[in-house]
């Protein structure tokens, strides 16, 4: 396991779009999420140490914000290497920790390659207007989402994300 740390891609940069199958079965684009106030993309897997430590308090927090924050699991870890990170694991994962926010498969590594992703867990939190306007660690997430909520900017003190690096296929 090798500690890799997120880059920090600009505040104000564009959600860029995707279209991937989720562990319902349906297909997500970024135009399904337009009316959130607060989106909130987190590029995680399922076996990650660091994802499984914040796991539960992730989706204790999901749960416990306003409907206007929306929350969105990547899974990026395509390569065979990692059975663990399989489509057919994530649903069990899921069901495990009982996430109810969508948990979508990146299978090509194309969207994880559009944000700049490189880490599990990752986060990309973004205002209203898909801008990007927060690009932190875990521990800072719930004050920026409720700055953004409250209209006003995320702490611009930002510390990067850190976790196992992305499995490359």
């Amino acid at each position: 396991m090798v500690l890799t740390y997120s880059k920090m891609v600009p505040l104000g940069s564009p959600a860029n779009d995707f279209k991937l199958k989720g562990i319902d079965e349906k297909f997500h684009s970024l135009a399904e999420y337009k009316e959130a106030k607060v989106l909130v993309i987190i590029f995680m897997c399922n076996h990650c140490p660091y994802v499984q430590k914040i796991w539960e308090p992730l989706v204790a927090l999901s749960n416990h914000l306003p409907k206007e924050v929306q929350f969105i699991g990547i899974n990026s870890n395509a390569n065979q290497l990692y059975p663990e990170d399989s489509f057919v694991k994530m649903k069990q994962y899921a069901t495990e920790k009982g996430q109810t926010f969508p948990y979508l498969y990146d299978e090509g590594q194309e969207v994880a390659t559009s944000y700049q992703a490189v880490c599990t867990p990752d986060f990309f939190v973004y205002n209203k207007d898909q801008k990007l306007a927060y690009r932190g660690s875990f521990d800072g997430l719930k004050s920026a989402i409720i700055a953004i909520l409250d209209g006003k900017e995320a702490k611009q003190e930002q510390t990067s994300s850190m976790g196992c690096s992305i499995k490359w296929a």
